[in-house]
């Protein structure tokens, strides 16, 4: 059975008690009253234990999955990013050329047309 619950980015995903979630019996599956009333409660101890971190340490655990990110970023060198940089700089050169030749094609039109 697949995993559903958490995120894989941060440590604290997954089930707090580290069942597979095999053991839980669905209401397709014919489970009973029983089973539902555990994962209502497994859950209501999941969301305890997230209430229970402050603002602080939530930012703190943001911040830190954020430089995780970071770190698996594959930056450009300098040569590239200058090739970047120029190729873009040129394309908006050539629309801002493009556009300004249509804007002035069309101006000289309705003053042809309307006077």
């Amino acid at each position: 059975m697949t995993e559903t619950t958490g995120s894989t980015a941060t440590p604290e995903s997954g089930n707090p008690e580290g069942a597979d979630g095999a053991d839980e019996a669905t209401p397709a599956e014919g489970g009973d009253k029983g089973s539902r009333r555990d994962r209502k409660g497994r859950a209501d101890k999941k969301s305890g234990k997230r209430a229970k971190k402050g603002v602080f340490a939530r930012l703190a655990l943001f911040y830190r999955q954020i430089i995780a990110e970071l770190r698996k970023v594959v930056w450009p060198s300098r040569n590239e990013l200058v090739n970047y940089t120029t190729v873009v700089v040129v394309f908006v050169v050539v629309v801002m050329a493009f556009v300004a030749g249509l804007d002035y094609g069309f101006s000289k039109l309705s003053l042809w047309v309307f006077g």
